[in-house]
Protein backbone atom coordinates (compact mmCIF):
# COMPACT_ATOMS: atom_id res chain seq x y z
CA UNK A 1 0.00 0.00 0.00
CA UNK A 2 1.23 3.35 -1.00
CA UNK A 3 2.17 5.80 1.99
CA UNK A 4 2.26 9.23 1.69
CA UNK A 5 3.07 12.46 4.28
CA UNK A 6 1.01 15.24 3.40
CA UNK A 7 0.49 18.63 5.19
CA UNK A 8 -2.65 18.98 4.25
CA UNK A 9 -5.43 16.49 2.80
CA UNK A 10 -9.13 17.61 1.42
CA UNK A 11 -11.85 15.00 1.45
CA UNK A 12 -13.66 15.87 -1.08
CA UNK A 13 -13.61 17.21 -4.75
CA UNK A 14 -16.85 19.78 -5.20
CA UNK A 15 -17.19 22.93 -4.84
CA UNK A 16 -15.90 23.45 -0.84
CA UNK A 17 -13.01 20.93 -1.77
CA UNK A 18 -11.90 22.51 -4.68
CA UNK A 19 -11.99 25.72 -2.86
CA UNK A 20 -10.35 24.18 0.61
CA UNK A 21 -7.46 22.39 -1.57
CA UNK A 22 -6.77 25.93 -3.85
CA UNK A 23 -6.58 27.94 -0.48
CA UNK A 24 -3.98 25.36 1.25
CA UNK A 25 -2.14 25.54 -1.53
CA UNK A 26 -1.24 29.22 -1.12
CA UNK A 27 0.46 27.91 2.54
CA UNK A 28 1.97 24.91 1.35
CA UNK A 29 2.31 22.12 -1.80
CA UNK A 30 1.92 19.39 0.25
CA UNK A 31 -1.87 19.33 -0.08
CA UNK A 32 -3.38 16.06 -1.64
CA UNK A 33 -7.21 15.90 -2.55
CA UNK A 34 -9.32 12.58 -2.27
CA UNK A 35 -12.48 12.11 -4.47
CA UNK A 36 -14.56 8.68 -4.28
CA UNK A 37 -16.50 9.52 -7.35
CA UNK A 38 -15.89 12.46 -10.34
CA UNK A 39 -14.80 16.32 -10.20
CA UNK A 40 -17.16 18.69 -11.34
CA UNK A 41 -19.22 20.11 -8.46
CA UNK A 42 -22.76 18.62 -7.52
CA UNK A 43 -24.19 22.41 -9.00
CA UNK A 44 -22.53 22.08 -12.30
CA UNK A 45 -23.58 18.20 -12.71
CA UNK A 46 -26.73 17.77 -10.92
CA UNK A 47 -27.90 20.49 -9.53
CA UNK A 48 -28.10 24.76 -9.89
CA UNK A 49 -27.09 24.86 -13.43
CA UNK A 50 -28.94 21.67 -15.62
CA UNK A 51 -31.78 22.67 -13.11
CA UNK A 52 -31.98 26.15 -14.52
CA UNK A 53 -31.23 24.70 -18.09
CA UNK A 54 -34.67 22.95 -16.93
CA UNK A 55 -36.03 25.70 -16.20
CA UNK A 56 -35.15 28.20 -19.20
CA UNK A 57 -36.70 25.65 -21.45
CA UNK A 58 -40.18 25.29 -19.34
CA UNK A 59 -39.98 29.01 -19.14
CA UNK A 60 -39.96 29.24 -23.01
CA UNK A 61 -42.99 26.83 -23.33
CA UNK A 62 -44.66 28.42 -20.74
CA UNK A 63 -44.73 32.63 -21.88
CA UNK A 64 -45.46 31.13 -25.49
CA UNK A 65 -48.62 29.28 -24.32
CA UNK A 66 -49.82 32.75 -22.28
CA UNK A 67 -49.68 35.44 -24.85
CA UNK A 68 -53.24 36.28 -24.97
CA UNK A 69 -53.72 38.77 -22.08
CA UNK A 70 -51.00 40.61 -24.33
CA UNK A 71 -53.55 40.45 -27.46
CA UNK A 72 -50.84 38.54 -28.98
CA UNK A 73 -52.64 35.37 -30.04
CA UNK A 74 -50.70 32.29 -30.78
CA UNK A 75 -51.91 29.34 -32.72
CA UNK A 76 -51.39 27.03 -29.38
CA UNK A 77 -51.22 23.49 -30.85
CA UNK A 78 -48.16 24.64 -32.78
CA UNK A 79 -46.29 24.89 -29.76
CA UNK A 80 -44.95 21.59 -29.16
CA UNK A 81 -42.44 20.22 -26.97
CA UNK A 82 -39.68 18.01 -27.90
CA UNK A 83 -38.71 16.23 -25.30
CA UNK A 84 -35.24 14.96 -27.03
CA UNK A 85 -34.80 18.75 -27.72
CA UNK A 86 -35.10 19.52 -24.56
CA UNK A 87 -32.88 17.62 -22.47
CA UNK A 88 -30.18 17.57 -25.36
CA UNK A 89 -29.73 21.38 -24.57
CA UNK A 90 -29.76 20.57 -20.73
CA UNK A 91 -27.40 17.77 -21.01
CA UNK A 92 -25.29 19.60 -23.83
CA UNK A 93 -24.59 22.82 -21.78
CA UNK A 94 -24.74 21.17 -18.68
CA UNK A 95 -21.36 18.91 -19.70
CA UNK A 96 -20.16 22.28 -20.88
CA UNK A 97 -20.28 23.92 -17.15
CA UNK A 98 -18.65 20.72 -15.70
CA UNK A 99 -15.98 21.39 -18.34
CA UNK A 100 -15.00 24.52 -16.72
CA UNK A 101 -14.47 23.00 -13.54
CA UNK A 102 -12.64 19.78 -14.74
CA UNK A 103 -10.47 22.52 -16.48
CA UNK A 104 -9.00 23.91 -13.74
CA UNK A 105 -8.48 20.10 -11.64
CA UNK A 106 -6.59 18.93 -14.25
CA UNK A 107 -4.45 21.84 -13.85
CA UNK A 108 -3.38 20.05 -10.40
CA UNK A 109 -0.74 18.15 -10.42
CA UNK A 110 -2.19 15.26 -11.33
CA UNK A 111 0.10 13.06 -8.54
CA UNK A 112 -2.00 15.66 -5.81
CA UNK A 113 -5.25 14.24 -7.00
CA UNK A 114 -6.21 10.45 -6.01
CA UNK A 115 -9.06 8.78 -6.92
CA UNK A 116 -11.18 6.22 -4.01
CA UNK A 117 -13.21 6.42 -0.71
CA UNK A 118 -11.34 7.78 2.02
CA UNK A 119 -11.94 6.75 5.71
CA UNK A 120 -10.08 8.17 9.15
CA UNK A 121 -8.03 5.43 10.93
CA UNK A 122 -7.11 7.75 13.65
CA UNK A 123 -7.15 11.39 13.75
CA UNK A 124 -3.78 12.09 11.26
CA UNK A 125 -4.27 8.82 8.99
CA UNK A 126 -6.34 8.50 6.11
CA UNK A 127 -6.87 5.36 4.13
CA UNK A 128 -8.13 5.68 0.32
CA UNK A 129 -10.02 2.31 -0.58
CA UNK A 130 -6.58 -0.30 -0.48
CA UNK A 131 -4.33 1.52 -2.26
CA UNK A 132 -3.23 4.34 -0.08
CA UNK A 133 -2.55 5.53 3.33
CA UNK A 134 -1.88 9.10 4.08
CA UNK A 135 -0.58 10.82 7.57
CA UNK A 136 -1.83 14.37 7.44
CA UNK A 137 -0.75 17.17 9.72
CA UNK A 138 -4.29 18.84 8.82
CA UNK A 139 -7.44 17.40 7.29
CA UNK A 140 -10.57 19.38 5.77
CA UNK A 141 -13.19 17.11 5.32
CA UNK A 142 -15.83 18.28 2.24
CA UNK A 143 -17.43 15.43 1.46
CA UNK A 144 -20.84 16.99 -0.03
CA UNK A 145 -24.24 15.36 0.45
CA UNK A 146 -26.56 12.71 -1.20
CA UNK A 147 -30.80 13.00 -2.00
CA UNK A 148 -32.62 11.44 1.39
CA UNK A 149 -34.36 8.37 -0.22
CA UNK A 150 -36.86 6.31 2.14
CA UNK A 151 -36.14 2.60 2.71
CA UNK A 152 -39.36 1.55 1.60
CA UNK A 153 -39.49 3.29 -1.76
CA UNK A 154 -36.02 1.95 -3.14
CA UNK A 155 -37.43 -1.49 -2.71
CA UNK A 156 -41.10 -0.96 -3.76
CA UNK A 157 -40.46 0.92 -6.64
CA UNK A 158 -36.82 -0.17 -8.32
CA UNK A 159 -36.25 2.23 -11.15
CA UNK A 160 -39.53 4.05 -11.01
CA UNK A 161 -37.68 6.21 -7.96
CA UNK A 162 -35.79 8.48 -9.08
CA UNK A 163 -33.51 11.40 -7.66
CA UNK A 164 -32.80 15.13 -9.38
CA UNK A 165 -29.47 13.50 -10.75
CA UNK A 166 -31.47 10.76 -12.54
CA UNK A 167 -33.55 13.69 -14.08
CA UNK A 168 -30.72 15.17 -16.25
CA UNK A 169 -29.65 11.89 -17.48
CA UNK A 170 -33.53 11.53 -19.28
CA UNK A 171 -32.83 11.09 -23.11
CA UNK A 172 -36.81 12.63 -23.22
CA UNK A 173 -39.61 13.57 -21.08
CA UNK A 174 -41.93 11.26 -19.23
CA UNK A 175 -45.51 11.65 -19.27
CA UNK A 176 -45.90 11.85 -15.58
CA UNK A 177 -44.10 12.44 -12.23
CA UNK A 178 -44.90 12.29 -8.71
CA UNK A 179 -42.44 14.73 -6.63
CA UNK A 180 -41.84 14.21 -2.80
CA UNK A 181 -41.35 16.92 -0.95
CA UNK A 182 -42.29 21.08 -2.10
CA UNK A 183 -38.67 22.01 -1.03
CA UNK A 184 -36.73 24.21 -3.56
CA UNK A 185 -35.33 21.08 -5.62
CA UNK A 186 -39.04 19.94 -5.44
CA UNK A 187 -40.80 23.04 -6.46
CA UNK A 188 -38.22 24.22 -8.86
CA UNK A 189 -38.14 20.59 -10.91
CA UNK A 190 -42.23 19.66 -10.04
CA UNK A 191 -42.82 23.37 -11.55
CA UNK A 192 -40.53 23.00 -14.65
CA UNK A 193 -41.61 19.40 -15.73
CA UNK A 194 -45.46 20.86 -15.81
CA UNK A 195 -44.41 23.69 -17.50
CA UNK A 196 -42.89 21.40 -20.26
CA UNK A 197 -46.22 19.12 -20.55
CA UNK A 198 -45.54 16.72 -18.04
CA UNK A 199 -48.25 15.86 -15.54
CA UNK A 200 -47.11 16.24 -12.35
CA UNK A 201 -48.55 16.22 -8.53
CA UNK A 202 -46.44 17.40 -5.88
CA UNK A 203 -46.67 15.45 -1.78
CA UNK A 204 -45.36 17.00 1.35
CA UNK A 205 -45.60 15.81 4.56
CA UNK A 206 -45.82 19.78 6.34
CA UNK A 207 -48.18 22.62 5.34
CA UNK A 208 -45.01 24.10 4.10
CA UNK A 209 -43.33 24.87 0.79
CA UNK A 210 -39.68 25.96 -0.36
CA UNK A 211 -38.82 26.22 3.45
CA UNK A 212 -40.70 29.58 3.83
CA UNK A 213 -40.75 30.60 7.70
CA UNK A 214 -43.31 33.82 7.40
CA UNK A 215 -47.30 32.92 7.25
CA UNK A 216 -48.03 35.46 5.72
CA UNK A 217 -45.58 34.71 2.48
CA UNK A 218 -46.19 30.73 2.91
CA UNK A 219 -49.86 31.49 2.47
CA UNK A 220 -49.38 33.79 -0.49
CA UNK A 221 -46.97 30.77 -2.18
CA UNK A 222 -49.13 27.98 -1.78
CA UNK A 223 -51.72 30.05 -3.08
CA UNK A 224 -50.00 30.77 -6.20
CA UNK A 225 -48.43 27.29 -6.98
CA UNK A 226 -51.68 25.19 -5.91
CA UNK A 227 -53.45 27.42 -8.95
CA UNK A 228 -50.72 25.92 -10.98
CA UNK A 229 -49.71 22.36 -10.02
CA UNK A 230 -51.83 20.12 -7.60
CA UNK A 231 -50.39 20.31 -3.86
CA UNK A 232 -51.10 18.01 -1.57
CA UNK A 233 -49.39 19.32 1.71
CA UNK A 234 -49.57 17.72 5.19
CA UNK A 235 -50.73 14.84 3.95
CA UNK A 236 -49.67 10.66 4.72
CA UNK A 237 -48.73 8.82 1.66
CA UNK A 238 -48.56 5.12 0.38
CA UNK A 239 -46.57 4.47 -2.36
CA UNK A 240 -46.75 0.98 -4.77
CA UNK A 241 -46.11 -0.26 -8.33
CA UNK A 242 -49.72 -0.83 -9.18
CA UNK A 243 -50.46 -3.96 -11.97
CA UNK A 244 -49.00 -1.58 -14.86
CA UNK A 245 -45.65 -0.93 -13.46
CA UNK A 246 -46.74 2.68 -12.77
CA UNK A 247 -46.32 4.42 -9.32
CA UNK A 248 -49.71 5.01 -7.27
CA UNK A 249 -49.92 7.09 -4.76
CA UNK A 250 -52.45 7.19 -2.26
CA UNK A 251 -53.00 10.76 -0.09
CA UNK A 252 -54.45 11.40 2.66
CA UNK A 253 -54.64 15.16 4.02
CA UNK A 254 -55.35 15.96 7.23
CA UNK A 255 -57.85 18.20 6.09
CA UNK A 256 -59.99 15.43 5.07
CA UNK A 257 -59.18 15.05 1.40
CA UNK A 258 -57.82 11.91 -0.29
CA UNK A 259 -57.13 10.63 -3.86
CA UNK A 260 -54.73 8.48 -5.72
CA UNK A 261 -52.26 9.42 -8.23
CA UNK A 262 -50.44 7.25 -10.88
CA UNK A 263 -47.47 8.55 -12.48
CA UNK A 264 -44.22 7.15 -14.47
CA UNK A 265 -41.99 8.36 -11.72
CA UNK A 266 -41.60 8.74 -7.95
CA UNK A 267 -38.86 12.10 -7.89
CA UNK A 268 -37.64 12.23 -4.21
CA UNK A 269 -36.61 15.61 -3.00
CA UNK A 270 -37.45 15.24 0.33
CA UNK A 271 -34.06 16.57 1.37
CA UNK A 272 -30.33 16.22 1.59
CA UNK A 273 -27.84 14.52 4.20
CA UNK A 274 -23.84 14.92 4.66
CA UNK A 275 -22.07 12.08 3.12
CA UNK A 276 -20.40 11.54 6.48
CA UNK A 277 -21.33 7.91 6.92
CA UNK A 278 -18.48 5.78 5.61
CA UNK A 279 -15.97 8.32 6.71
CA UNK A 280 -15.01 6.57 9.60
CA UNK A 281 -15.99 8.99 12.28
CA UNK A 282 -16.42 6.38 14.39
CA UNK A 283 -12.57 6.57 15.12
CA UNK A 284 -12.45 9.74 16.10
CA UNK A 285 -13.35 11.24 19.69
CA UNK A 286 -15.11 14.58 17.56
CA UNK A 287 -18.08 16.42 18.51
CA UNK A 288 -20.85 15.63 16.32
CA UNK A 289 -24.34 17.01 16.38
CA UNK A 290 -28.13 15.31 16.69
CA UNK A 291 -27.29 14.06 12.68
CA UNK A 292 -24.05 12.68 13.68
CA UNK A 293 -22.01 15.46 11.60
CA UNK A 294 -18.86 16.82 13.21
CA UNK A 295 -19.58 20.20 14.74
CA UNK A 296 -17.43 23.31 13.00
CA UNK A 297 -17.10 26.71 13.82
CA UNK A 298 -18.76 28.83 11.90
CA UNK A 299 -16.32 31.46 11.32
CA UNK A 300 -13.02 29.18 10.79
CA UNK A 301 -14.84 25.67 10.17
CA UNK A 302 -12.95 24.23 13.05
CA UNK A 303 -14.24 21.37 14.23
CA UNK A 304 -13.63 20.09 18.38
CA UNK A 305 -10.36 18.54 16.71
CA UNK A 306 -8.41 21.36 16.11
CA UNK A 307 -6.37 20.34 13.39
CA UNK A 308 -9.84 18.62 11.41
CA UNK A 309 -11.79 21.36 9.44
CA UNK A 310 -15.06 20.87 7.52
CA UNK A 311 -16.77 22.60 4.55
CA UNK A 312 -19.73 22.86 2.05
CA UNK A 313 -22.89 20.50 2.28
CA UNK A 314 -20.71 17.83 4.75
CA UNK A 315 -20.98 20.72 7.58
CA UNK A 316 -24.72 20.05 7.81
CA UNK A 317 -24.85 24.61 7.56
CA UNK A 318 -26.31 26.58 5.03
CA UNK A 319 -26.41 23.51 1.89
CA UNK A 320 -25.76 26.46 -1.30
CA UNK A 321 -22.67 26.86 -3.71
CA UNK A 322 -22.21 30.04 -2.56
CA UNK A 323 -21.75 29.07 1.13
CA UNK A 324 -19.72 26.06 0.15
CA UNK A 325 -17.14 28.47 -1.58
CA UNK A 326 -16.84 30.80 1.43
CA UNK A 327 -16.54 27.53 3.77
CA UNK A 328 -14.05 26.23 1.45
CA UNK A 329 -11.83 29.00 1.65
CA UNK A 330 -11.86 29.62 4.90
CA UNK A 331 -11.06 25.73 5.99
CA UNK A 332 -8.48 25.89 3.17
CA UNK A 333 -6.72 28.43 4.47
CA UNK A 334 -7.00 27.63 7.99
CA UNK A 335 -6.08 24.06 7.22
CA UNK A 336 -2.94 25.92 5.74
CA UNK A 337 -2.33 28.27 8.57
CA UNK A 338 -2.61 25.86 11.60
CA UNK A 339 -2.18 26.42 13.83
CA UNK A 340 -2.50 29.95 13.32
CA UNK A 341 -6.32 29.97 13.01
CA UNK A 342 -8.53 33.36 11.42
CA UNK A 343 -12.18 34.39 11.46
CA UNK A 344 -13.25 33.99 7.69
CA UNK A 345 -15.76 36.32 5.54
CA UNK A 346 -19.18 35.07 6.30
CA UNK A 347 -21.79 37.19 4.47
CA UNK A 348 -25.32 37.91 4.83
CA UNK A 349 -27.59 34.73 4.27
CA UNK A 350 -29.41 34.73 1.05
CA UNK A 351 -31.23 31.98 -0.90
CA UNK A 352 -33.29 31.76 -3.53
CA UNK A 353 -35.49 29.45 -5.11
CA UNK A 354 -36.29 29.72 -9.40
CA UNK A 355 -39.74 29.25 -10.02
CA UNK A 356 -42.31 31.46 -11.31
CA UNK A 357 -42.38 33.28 -9.69
CA UNK A 358 -39.72 33.27 -7.17
CA UNK A 359 -39.29 32.57 -3.61
CA UNK A 360 -36.13 34.57 -1.69
CA UNK A 361 -35.02 35.24 1.67
CA UNK A 362 -32.29 37.58 3.21
CA UNK A 363 -30.51 37.81 6.40
CA UNK A 364 -32.68 36.52 9.58
CA UNK A 365 -35.91 34.57 8.24
CA UNK A 366 -38.91 34.62 10.08
CA UNK A 367 -38.74 32.03 12.70
CA UNK A 368 -35.19 33.34 13.54
CA UNK A 369 -36.30 36.74 13.99
CA UNK A 370 -39.75 35.67 16.26
CA UNK A 371 -36.54 34.28 18.31
CA UNK A 372 -34.57 36.90 18.48
CA UNK A 373 -37.25 39.85 19.46
CA UNK A 374 -38.64 38.29 22.68
CA UNK A 375 -40.23 41.62 22.79
CA UNK A 376 -42.90 42.15 19.48
CA UNK A 377 -42.77 45.69 20.43
CA UNK A 378 -39.20 45.65 19.39
CA UNK A 379 -40.02 44.29 15.73
CA UNK A 380 -41.55 46.23 12.96
CA UNK A 381 -42.54 43.96 9.32
CA UNK A 382 -43.05 46.08 6.70
CA UNK A 383 -44.84 44.52 3.34
CA UNK A 384 -45.99 45.01 -0.10
CA UNK A 385 -48.27 42.99 -2.63
CA UNK A 386 -47.04 42.59 -6.05
CA UNK A 387 -50.74 42.22 -7.20
CA UNK A 388 -51.26 46.03 -8.17
CA UNK A 389 -47.61 47.01 -7.99
CA UNK A 390 -46.60 48.77 -11.42
CA UNK A 391 -43.96 47.43 -13.52
CA UNK A 392 -45.59 43.95 -12.10
CA UNK A 393 -48.64 44.44 -13.83
CA UNK A 394 -47.28 45.88 -17.11
CA UNK A 395 -45.81 42.56 -17.25
CA UNK A 396 -48.47 40.38 -16.19
CA UNK A 397 -45.94 39.16 -13.41
CA UNK A 398 -48.40 40.49 -10.63
CA UNK A 399 -48.39 37.91 -7.93
CA UNK A 400 -46.34 37.44 -5.11
CA UNK A 401 -45.92 39.26 -1.46
CA UNK A 402 -42.79 40.32 0.36
CA UNK A 403 -42.02 41.01 3.89
CA UNK A 404 -39.24 43.28 5.64
CA UNK A 405 -37.87 42.84 8.81
CA UNK A 406 -36.18 46.10 11.10
CA UNK A 407 -35.52 46.46 14.41
CA UNK A 408 -37.80 49.25 16.39
CA UNK A 409 -35.71 52.38 17.27
CA UNK A 410 -32.57 51.89 15.48
CA UNK A 411 -34.46 51.30 11.88
CA UNK A 412 -31.71 48.49 11.42
CA UNK A 413 -33.08 46.44 8.49
CA UNK A 414 -32.11 42.92 9.40
CA UNK A 415 -34.50 40.26 7.25
CA UNK A 416 -36.92 39.99 4.84
CA UNK A 417 -38.93 36.52 2.99
CA UNK A 418 -40.78 37.09 -0.64
CA UNK A 419 -42.29 35.41 -2.74
CA UNK A 420 -42.72 37.74 -6.16
CA UNK A 421 -41.51 38.45 -9.87
CA UNK A 422 -38.17 38.08 -10.31
CA UNK A 423 -37.47 38.29 -6.85
CA UNK A 424 -33.44 36.64 -7.18
CA UNK A 425 -32.50 40.95 -7.90
CA UNK A 426 -34.17 42.42 -4.85
CA UNK A 427 -32.61 39.52 -2.58
CA UNK A 428 -29.39 40.73 -4.01
CA UNK A 429 -30.33 44.33 -2.82
CA UNK A 430 -31.24 43.59 0.39
CA UNK A 431 -27.89 41.76 1.25
CA UNK A 432 -25.70 44.09 0.31
CA UNK A 433 -27.50 46.27 2.97
CA UNK A 434 -28.14 43.46 5.20
CA UNK A 435 -24.18 42.86 5.09
CA UNK A 436 -23.72 46.71 5.64
CA UNK A 437 -25.99 46.86 8.25
CA UNK A 438 -28.04 49.88 6.68
CA UNK A 439 -31.42 51.09 7.99
CA UNK A 440 -34.19 51.39 7.00
CA UNK A 441 -34.10 55.39 6.37
CA UNK A 442 -30.63 54.68 4.74
CA UNK A 443 -32.03 51.98 2.25
CA UNK A 444 -35.01 54.09 0.86
CA UNK A 445 -31.92 57.21 0.27
CA UNK A 446 -30.98 54.99 -2.11
CA UNK A 447 -31.94 56.10 -5.96
CA UNK A 448 -35.22 54.00 -7.18
CA UNK A 449 -36.10 53.91 -10.73
CA UNK A 450 -39.39 54.38 -12.36
CA UNK A 451 -40.85 51.77 -13.81
CA UNK A 452 -39.08 49.14 -11.69
CA UNK A 453 -39.97 46.32 -9.81
CA UNK A 454 -37.67 47.19 -7.42
CA UNK A 455 -40.44 50.10 -6.44
CA UNK A 456 -42.38 47.27 -4.65
CA UNK A 457 -38.97 47.05 -2.57
CA UNK A 458 -39.77 51.06 -1.44
CA UNK A 459 -43.39 50.57 -0.89
CA UNK A 460 -41.91 47.96 2.02
CA UNK A 461 -39.54 50.09 3.49
CA UNK A 462 -41.41 52.69 3.34
CA UNK A 463 -44.25 50.43 5.34
CA UNK A 464 -41.65 50.12 7.52
CA UNK A 465 -40.17 53.29 8.00
CA UNK A 466 -44.03 54.97 9.11
CA UNK A 467 -43.88 52.47 11.87
CA UNK A 468 -40.25 53.59 13.27
CA UNK A 469 -39.92 55.54 16.35
CA UNK A 470 -36.05 56.37 15.48
CA UNK A 471 -34.00 56.57 19.10
CA UNK A 472 -37.65 56.05 21.05
CA UNK A 473 -36.16 52.37 21.50
CA UNK A 474 -36.89 50.88 25.09
CA UNK A 475 -34.77 49.13 27.70
CA UNK A 476 -36.53 45.80 27.26
CA UNK A 477 -35.50 46.45 23.20
CA UNK A 478 -32.14 47.20 24.17
CA UNK A 479 -31.84 43.49 25.63
CA UNK A 480 -32.89 42.41 22.71
CA UNK A 481 -29.70 40.63 20.57
CA UNK A 482 -31.20 42.01 17.24
CA UNK A 483 -29.38 40.62 14.19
Amino acid sequence: MKQIQADVVVIGGGTAGMGAFRNALRHTDNVYLIENNVFGTTCARVGCMPSKLLIAAAEARHHALHTDPFGIHLDKDSVNVNGEEVMNRVKSERDRFVGFVLEDVEAWPEEKRIMGSAKFIDEHTIQVDDHTTIKADRIVIATGSHPIVLPGWRKELGDKLIINDDVFSWNTLPESVAVFGPGVIGLELGQALHRLGVKVEIFGASDRIAAIDDPIVSEEAIRIFSEEIPLHLDCSTEVKLNDQGKVEVCWDSKDGSRGTYVADYLLAAIGRHPNVEKLGLENLDIELDNKGVPKAHPLTMQTSIPHIFIAGDASNQIPLLHEASDQGKIAGDNAGLYPNIENGLRRSPMGVVFTSPQIAFVGLKYNQVMERFKNPECLIIGEVSFKNQGRSRVMLVNKGHMRIYAEQGTGLFVGAEMVGPAVEHLAHLLAWAHQQKMTIPQMLDMPFYHPVIEEGLRTALRDVNKQLRLGMQSNECAECPGA
